[in-house]
């Protein structure tokens, strides 16, 4: 199975003001990630303290990540990096010394 670095970063722009109003956005989505998570999709998750912004850490297809990615947009913008095991690094390494 595919894994992938997603980066996040919130729109600023769309968080409300009010604490409130922006914890119960911040409230769905966490429960949404809890979702993923129990459905495998999404393998761990973080915030940057003191930020708006994070990462996600996925395993699946390209199209179970973006289905699941789509979730979020507008609120947040995502940098998403297909991810090579240690395995599959050594692997590359073996061929460039052949």
């Amino acid at each position: 199975m595919a894994r992938f670095l997603a980066l996040w970063e919130a729109d600023d722009a769309r968080l409300p003001g009010d604490p409130k109003a922006r914890g119960a956005g911040y409230e769905e989505a966490l429960k949404f990630i809890r979702e993923e998570m129990k459905k495998g999709v999404i393998k761990d998750w973080g915030a940057f303290v003191g930020t708006t912004h994070g990462f996600i850490v996925y395993e699946g297809t390209e199209v179970e990540v973006s289905n699941s990615l789509q979730h979020f947009i507008p609120f947040y913008s995502f940098k998403v990096y297909p991810v090579a095991s240690v395995d599959q690094a050594e692997e590359m390494t073996k061929a460039l010394l052949k």
